[in-house]
């Protein structure tokens, strides 16, 4: 992809920054993203940028909605999240049929997709579909979703149809978001804005070609959708609002330092030595974590673009610096915030915030400490435990 391409898309991200700043009481305290706000970040098209072409979307790759995200959660981690997991949705909806798509999310598309990747709902099999029954949590950005993505077992009468590998068939299915009763639950530490609520689907019918499973086939020909770089894609967007609200922490305390002191010295923050050394680990422990991220899953990206027989390495990379850059934020976020002394407890300075989003995104599945197991089982030559490698 072009600079130029690179340019508009994180220039567009840029110029909302603005209103997401201005936004960001409303996001607390609403624990949602303010609609005004929602159609802004769609009208530039930053919910959508792994939507296919052949959807009528962008297909931009991985490390271009980094940035985006990035810049946004530099800002605030729940818009910065939101906008994560829009994009992740549009990724895994590659896996429906171009046409599909197409009739699904209009021309232009205005892709809004909430829902879950936990197999936590059932699906029947009927004449021409399924029937949906479930359950689901954390659905981020539900309040602003038209689809929502349900990832089910699909049933054999009361027992779950089994794979020829023994375990149980999982299907993910798209089900209007009118069609799903959503439950007010997101009372929470970190990520507060992100509306990400409980929602229960009773009896839904759910068209075949409505559905997929990971299982199949892609049928989108890009490097985006290769199969080895499913997670590789749709985590690097994990990380991206790590490292975003980390970079955000950082500048929130560079702001408080310069004109903070604390009950126990006069003295500003900024003149002191361990305040400066701790300020300057952190800018050092977040820039290499960064710089790991885009050496990593640039490669990767590269090595798929080039058809590279075995990119196992690359990916393992990748995966390995998705999940370090993840833990890392935290580390460096951790940092600033201890330096700050008691002045970071209080609401009305923005790092208390970033410390507590950034402990709640760390939670994330990309974050598992298992991929570090299973990255360096890739490394020592071995067929690793977890998914995706």
């Amino acid at each position: 992809m072009s600079h130029a391409v690179l340019d508009d898309v994180v220039a567009a991200a840029l110029q909302l920054v603005p209103h997401i700043r201005a936004r960001r009481d409303e996001l607390e305290t609403a624990r949602r993203m303010p609609p005004s706000l929602v159609q802004a970040i769609a009208e530039a098209g930053l919910f959508q940028l792994h939507l296919p072409r052949s959807m009528g979307g962008p297909e931009l790759p991985p490390l271009t909605a980094f940035r985006v995200i990035e810049e946004f959660s530099r800002v605030d981690g729940s818009v910065g999240w939101c906008t994560m997991i829009a994009n992740g949705a549009c990724f895994f909806v590659s896996r429906l049929r171009a046409e599909v798509g197409r009739e699904l999310f209009g021309q232009p598309p205005d892709v809004r997709i909430a829902g879950s990747l936990r197999p936590e709902g059932k699906a029947y099999l009927v004449n021409g579909g399924y029937r949906v029954q479930g359950r689901w949590d954390f659905a981020s950005g539900i309040d602003h979703a038209r689809w929502l993505l349900c990832t089910c077992t699909v049933m054999d009468g009361d027992d779950p149809r089994l794979t020829p590998s023994g375990m149980p068939e999982l299907r993910h299915l798209l089900v209007p978001a009118a069609a799903a009763t959503i439950e007010d639950t997101w009372s929470v530490v970190g990520m507060c804005g992100t509306g990400s609520h409980d929602f229960i689907v009773d009896n839904v019918f759910v068209p075949t070609p409505h559905t997929f499973s990971f299982t199949e086939s892609p049928g989108e020909a890009g490097a985006l959708y290769h199969p080895r770089l499913l997670l590789v894609v749709a985590w690097t967007d994990t990380v991206g609002n790590a490292l975003g609200i980390a970079r955000g922490a950082i500048d929130a305390f560079i702001e408080l330092a310069t004109y903070r002191s604390s009950t126990s010295a006069p003295t500003l923050l900024r003149d002191r030595p361990l305040v400066q050394a701790r300020l300057a680990e952190a800018e050092a422990i977040l820039n290499a974590a960064r710089a790991y991220v885009i050496d990593a899953v640039g490669t990767a990206w590269e090595a798929v673009c080039a058809s590279v027989p075995d990119p196992s390495r690359e990916i393992a990379q990748a995966r390995l610096a998705i999940t370090h850059g993840m833990h890392e934020a935290v580390r460096a976020v951790d940092l600033v915030f201890h330096a700050a002394g008691t002045n970071a407890l209080y609401r009305k300075y923005p790092l208390e915030r970033y410390f507590r989003d950034i402990h709640a995104a760390v939670q994330h599945a990309a974050g598992l400490p298992i991929h570090y197991e299973s990255a360096g089982q890739v490394l020592l030559g071995l067929r690793p435990d977890g998914v995706g490698w």
